[in-house]
């Protein structure tokens, strides 16, 4: 019985740690040979992340590439904006982004000459509403960052419509994808977005350090990335100082040498979903949210997440009673097996692959004999 309900932090599939000490074996045995197969294997291994990436999110060709975390492919991509998309414009993001995000461009605004403008939350909800965020998006906005499932709540935004917005006020739209891609669908062409940042980690059941940045190939040929280095030429082994030319595709965001053990310790969550299709992984996962907020509600314990399942990511949150120990709570739970995590006083429950209907059931059985529950009227 797998009481697993983690996937917004790391998430993992059957057979996890097998594949990837095999993917890590073979990567070692091929770097640690007295030879000179090193680098094209390297290379081929990262190429191999790159279109299996491509694939999970149906992004063109030449417009993938590798980052250390969403924060530095954001800002790589800022880094490389042309000015006017910046300069004396509006970025707009929601209250409830990824924080580290909103640290970033908090602290970029002013080198840019850009206003971070950011949507707050209603008072008493979890989450920003999309028509908060249309209400606040005109045409000084230069860039929009979208957040398609957000980590606090598991809303999920509708990328679609908040891009076609975008497109009519002429901004540049990017979106993180961190805590809903390969639980929730989304691909580039269906969209319509200018860039995408996202990690390997949670529900693709990757690694740390996988980080990829994914731009529109219009949006593309006008970037002059700061953040630039020898693999950001056509020939990384064009040397001459004082030619330096940015690739014609997305490697022009690439830099020094890159980093190649997370991609190859990654690979084996990305097959694994190929292998899987999302349509599995999110029914199996729709059925266990289900019963959970089903659970919560019978309880009276309030569902911080939508409980539209269109809506929603793949979490689901509860705002645990007051002067319930949030800590506390995870920690016995985390005796018996059970792990989850909290934030303030909610709890983040999030259920994949390997969680199973009695983990459930003994999820509930150990947070009501803590909590208690509400008492049933009699009819």
């Amino acid at each position: 019985m797998a009481g697993y309900f983690l996937y917004h932090s790391i998430g993992t599939f059957p057979g996890k740690a097998e594949a990837m000490a095999a993917a890590l074996s073979e990567f070692s045995s091929v770097w640690g040979a007295e030879d000179d197969g090193q680098w094209p294997a390297a290379l081929a291994a990262r190429q191999r992340f790159i279109d299996a990436w491509r694939g999970v999110i149906d992004a063109p060709r030449g417009t993938l590439t590798t980052a250390e975390n969403v924060t530095a492919a954001l800002y790589s991509l800022i880094g490389g904006l042309p000015k006017e998309h910046l300069q004396g414009r509006r970025l707009l993001v929601a209250g409830d982004c990824f924080p580290s995000l909103h640290f970033l461009l908090a602290k970029l605004a002013e080198r840019f000459g850009f206003v971070l403008d950011t949507v707050p939350l209603r008072p008493g909800e979890t989450w920003v509403r999309d028509e908060d965020f249309i209400a606040r998006w005109q045409e000084d906005v230069g860039v929009a960052l979208l957040t398609f499932v957000t980590s606090t709540a598991s809303h999920r935004c509708d990328v679609a419509r908040l891009a076609q917005h975008g497109r009519r006020m002429g901004s540049i739209v990017g979106v993180d994808i961190t805590q809903g891609v390969g639980v929730a669908p989304f691909t580039v062409p269906e969209t319509g977005v200018d860039f995408v940042v996202s990690s390997s980690l949670k529900w693709l059941c990757g690694t740390s350090g996988a980080g990829i940045l994914q731009v529109r190939p219009e949006l593309l040929a006008t970037c002059a990335p700061e953040l630039r280095g020898w693999f950001s030429q056509e020939n990384p082994f064009s040397w001459d100082l004082d030619k330096f030319a940015y690739a014609s595709d997305v490697r022009r965001f690439d830099h020094g040498t890159p980093a190649i053990l997370a991609s190859v310790a990654s690979l084996p969550g990305l097959e694994w979903f190929r292998r899987t299709g999302l349509e599995a992984i999110r029914a199996h996962n729709l059925a266990l949210t289900g019963r959970i907020i089903e659970r919560a509600l019978e309880n009276g314990w309030a569902v911080a997440s939508p409980l539209d399942a269109q809506e929603r990511g793949g979490s689901v949150m509860l705002t645990l009673p007051q002067g319930v120990d949030a800590a506390r709570i995870v920690a016995e739970l985390r005796t018996e097996e059970i792990y989850c995590d909290a934030r303030g006083s909610t709890l983040r429950l999030s259920p994949g692959a390997v969680t199973t209907d009695e983990a459930v059931e003994k999820l509930f059985s150990g947070l009501e004999r803590r909590i208690g529950l509400r008492e049933r009227r009699v009819s």
